[in-house]
């Protein structure tokens, strides 16, 4: 198996987590599909691949903490929008 292959797997499984409304197990999910690409990447000597991957992974768990510390604000309920 390939770490695209792996990586492809954990993409689906974050999707369908997501899906279920499960956000921080899905964040969690992706981070581990993101670090299997980035070994891919290294392994095919893909250094902007490598840094772009990181660069991302990087943002994504910034955002974890922030959602997981309750500082994002943002609801995706329209109760007052009316």
């Amino acid at each position: 198996m390939s770490f695209a292959f792996i990586g492809g797997i954990f993409l689906n499984i974050g999707a369908y987590l997501t899906y279920k409304g499960k956000i921080y197990e899905s964040v969690i999910v992706y981070l581990f599909a993101d670090s299997c690409w980035v070994v891919m990447a290294y392994q095919r000597d893909d250094f902007w691949g490598v840094l772009s991957i990181i660069i991302g992974v990087s943002f994504g768990f910034l955002a974890f903490i922030k959602m997981r510390r309750g500082e994002m604000n943002k609801s995706l309920n329209k109760e007052g929008d009316n």
